[in-house]
């Protein structure tokens, strides 16, 4: 397998805040295509959001679901949204939508997009265990916000955004228990094996694609750093 992808984390608010964003999809994709023509290759694994927690509070009203339950619900959410990334991308994405990170892949295509896999974590740790596969030493993890930050700024006027961070300093700020459809910069399990696999993670904004496009460049770029 090739080392030379570069693995992102796509968090699903980013491209269905609401409804689904085509304007930003647009814009995603044209930023790709740029960088493929550069000669990068990515990894591009996508995760539920919004729509995740729709459906899971949806059979919540309805029943009392096991955490199991709502997980599968989740699972399946990531794997809508990816076939919607991999026809997006159809001229040079692999043709099908990769469920395991261990699955072994034979690709001359330059994206490859991925889902969940099974209950017991979200897509973050997904994308960790490709990096691992791909001997990728960094995950890009693209969510709805600018940085991680030392609380809850919607909450805490004296919460600061943060640069860098050590895993056991951020693994303080997110525990260690994962709850299905957790809104977390980075989901606690994915954390632990991240650390234990001396991965770094950036986190930032997603819709900020000039930003994106600066940390791909190899330019300076805003966000958080957690290794």
């Amino acid at each position: 397998m090739a080392n030379d992808f570069v693995i992102i984390s796509l968090g699903g608010s980013i491209i269905i805040p609401e409804e689904i964003d085509v304007q930003f999809l647009k814009k995603f994709r044209s930023l790709i295509l740029r960088q493929v023509k550069k000669g990068q290759r990515f990894i591009i694994i996508v995760g539920g959001g919004k729509t995740c927690r729709k459906y899971q509070n949806a059979a919540k009203e309805i029943t009392k679901p096991t955490h199991k339950d709502l997980d599968w619900i989740g699972i399946h959410t990531t794997r809508l949204n990816a076939h919607l990334l991999r026809t997006i991308f159809r001229e040079i994405a692999h043709p099908a939508v990769i469920r395991h990170y261990n699955e072994k892949i034979r690709t001359r295509k330059n994206v490859i997009i991925a889902a969940g896999w099974k209950p017991g974590h979200s897509t973050d740790y997904d994308a960790t265990m490709w990096a691992k596969n791909f001997k990728s030493q960094t995950v890009l993890n693209l969510s709805n916000i600018d940085y991680v930050y030392t609380g809850d700024p919607k909450k805490e006027k004296s919460a600061k955004p943060i640069e860098k961070i050590s895993w056991k300093d951020f693994r303080k700020l997110v525990g260690n228990k994962w709850d299905p459809g957790l809104n977390s910069p980075f989901d606690p399990v994915a954390s632990g094996k991240a650390q234990k696999l001396g991965i770094k993670v950036v986190i930032m904004n997603g819709r900020n694609l000039k930003n994106l496009e600066n940390f791909l460049n190899g330019k300076k770029f805003s966000g958080t750093v957690i290794s």
